[in-house]
């Protein structure tokens, strides 16, 4: 378990220290590897094995809004990247903000580490999203402004969301970044 955290503490300097580099005027080096989200997305994965296979003080205390996780293909190509992006990290918002309530409700403790990278991965997430000069997005306060939310009642529920959003349109919006895309000339 240490080791899992220390890989995600690493991520998470690396990123940082790459986005704080003192002396540097030009901008960061999009982070363009999937490998990274893909990390994420097991580190997710294995949050929700260990939710399901915990048998006591695992439970959510109220239910929260979460971010739709089905993509309707046609209509996300339709959109423009900014959209998409606002639609991602007003997702990433709403799933920081239900983890952190997940976690204070919850009184495993194997399940505070699985939650606590859950949440340093989204906020490594966002800098990745910056490094890639998507242009950064406050959701309204209120999740009842946001567009394509539901509430979940269950912290199996939560952590499911978390994956699926993460292996939708959290990826979606990396593949298609444009300072991603090799120049074809």
């Amino acid at each position: 378990m240490l080791q899992k955290t220390g890989r995600g503490l690493l991520t998470l300097l690396l990123l940082v220290m790459e986005w704080t580099r003192p002396g540097l005027s030009s901008p960061l080096r999009p982070i363009c590897d999937l490998r990274v989200l893909d990390h994420f997305i097991k580190e997710a994965r294995d949050a929700e094995v260990a939710m399901k296979s915990c048998r006591e003080g695992c439970s959510l205390s109220e239910s929260v809004s979460v971010p739709q996780t089905t993509v309707d293909f046609d209509v996300w190509e339709e959109k423009n990247g900014l959209d998409q992006a606002h639609e991602v990290q007003s997702g990433l918002c709403l799933l920081q903000q239900a983890l952190g309530l997940l976690k204070t409700s919850v009184t495993n403790t194997a399940l505070h580490s699985h939650l606590d990278n859950c949440i340093r991965n989204l906020l490594s997430i966002n800098a990745v999203l910056r490094s890639l000069n998507i242009q950064e997005y406050t959701p309204p306060a209120s999740a009842a402004e946001l567009e394509g939310t539901w509430r979940v009642s269950s912290a199996t529920d939560l952590l499911q969301v978390h994956v699926n959003f993460l292996r939708g349109k959290v990826r979606l919006l990396l593949m298609d970044a444009q300072a991603c895309q090799q120049d074809v000339s």
